[in-house]
C-alpha cells in the first residue's frame, strides 16, 4: 500500500503491505498514513487478524494508533495480534494511550530469536533477523498445499465417500473401529505459495535462504546507484543491485518487487535496469500495486507487467 521510506511524499506513502488469503488479512508495517493508503487502495480493514512489524522506527510504526482506530470503526470485535521485535509491547502500549478504548483485544508478541516460525490460519510465517541499526525482521509466508486426492486409492482403501472432504482437509477420521488418515487417499504434497518480504537491512546470507523459491520476493531497494553506497552503508539499507543479487542467489524466485524508496529518489524506474541486469524479472512498484498468486496448476494470475490498479513508477 506504500513504497516510501523515511518520509512520505505527495505521491508516495510509507512502506506497508497487505497480505490477504482465505478471507483473512495480515498487515506488515504501519507507518504514518497507512490507514489513508489503505483507503486509497480500497482495502477492507476489518479482516486484519495480525499486524507484523519489521522494526520499531517511526516510518514503520507511527500509523498504528490511527490504524487501530479505523479497524475498530470497521466493526471488528475479534482479537487482533501484533508481532514485532523486542520492545514492541512497550511501543504499542505507548501509542495506544491515544486510542485506549477499542472494541477488540490486542495481543502483542515479541520475537526474541534469530528465526521464529508462526503458524497462522494454515500458513507458516517465518520471521528472520535482518541487519539494521535496531532489531529488525523479515517475514516469509508459506501456504502449503496437500497432495491431490486420489479417488481410485480412496475406493481401494474402502473409505466412505462422506469422509473424502475431511481427509482432503488433512483430518483423520475414525469410523466403526477403522481409522482413515489423509495419506491413504492423498498423493505427495504439491507446491504451495511463497511470499517473502524484507526491508531496512544490509545484505545477509539469511535473506536468500529465506527467499528461495518465492513466487514473489518484495525487498527493500532504498538507493538506486552505487554512488549512493555511502548512504546505504551508513543507514543500513540496500542498493537496487544488492537486492537483485540476493534474488538471484536465492534461486527459484519468480518476481522481485523493490520498495522502501529513499525520498531523494523520486523516480525509481530510472534505476530499474541496474537491477534487471542482475535479476531480469525486477519491478519498481508504486503505491497500490496488487497481485494475485494462485497455485501453479490453477489459472495464471495477472503478471507484474500489468499490475492493478496502478502502473509501474
Amino acid at each position: 500500500m506504500g513504497t516510501g521510506g523515511t518520509l512520505p511524499l505527495v505521491n508516495r506513502w510509507l512502506t506497508s503491505l497487505m497480505v490477504r488469503y482465505r478471507g483473512h488479512s495480515v498487515l506488515i508495517d504501519c507507518g504514518e498514513g497507512t490507514q489513508v493508503a489503505a483507503a486509497k487502495a480500497g482495502m477492507n480493514l476489518k479482516p486484519i487478524d495480525k499486524i507484523l512489524l519489521t522494526h520499531l522506527h517511526a516510518d514503520h510504526v507511527s500509523g498504528l494508533p490511527g490504524m487501530l482506530l479505523s479497524i475498530g470503526n470497521s466493526g471488528r470485535t475479534e482479537q487482533l495480534s501484533i508481532v514485532g521485535p523486542v520492545g514492541t509491547e512497550r511501543v504499542v502500549r505507548a501509542l495506544r494511550c491515544i486510542v485506549p478504548n477499542l472494541p477488540f483485544d490486542v495481543q502483542v508478541s515479541e520475537i526474541e530469536t534469530e528465526e521464529e516460525t508462526m503458524f497462522f490460519l494454515e500458513c507458516d510465517i517465518h520471521a528472520f533477523a535482518l541487519n539494521h541499526g535496531v532489531p529488525c525482521y523479515g517475514y516469509s509466508f508459506n501456504l502449503p498445499r496437500s497432495g491431490k486426492f486420489d479417488v481410485q486409492r480412496a475406493e481401494q482403501e474402502g473409505i466412505p465417500m462422506r469422509f473424502w472432504k475431511r481427509l482432503q482437509r488433512g483430518e483423520t477420521v475414525e469410523d466403526a473401529g477403522r481409522i482413515f488418515t489423509p495419506d491413504m487417499a492423498l498423493g505427495p504434497p504439491r507446491k504451495g505459495i511463497k511470499l517473502t518480504y524484507c526491508t531496512d537491512t544490509r545484505p545477509t546470507p539469511t535473506i536468500p535462504r529465506m527467499a528461495a523459491g518465492s513466487d514473489l520476493f518484495i525487498c527493500e531497494g532504498m538507493y538506486g546507484t552505487a554512488e549512493m553506497s555511502a548512504s546505504s552503508w551508513a543507514n543500513r539499507h540496500l542498493l537496487f543491485e544488492e537486492a537483485a543479487q540476493m534474488a538471484t542467489d536465492a534461486g527459484g524466485v519468480k518476481e522481485l518487487w523493490l520498495t522502501h524508496y529513499s525520498p531523494s529518489m523520486p523516480n525509481p524506474k530510472a534505476y530499474r535496469d541496474i537491477a534487471r541486469a542482475i535479476f531480469p524479472n525486477t519491478f519498481t512498484p508504486r503505491d497500490g500495486w496488487c497481485k494475485s498468486i494462485n497455485f501453479e496448476d490453477e489459472t495464471e494470475p495477472p503478471s507484474a507487467s500489468t499490475p492493478t490498479p496502478a502502473s509501474e513508477i
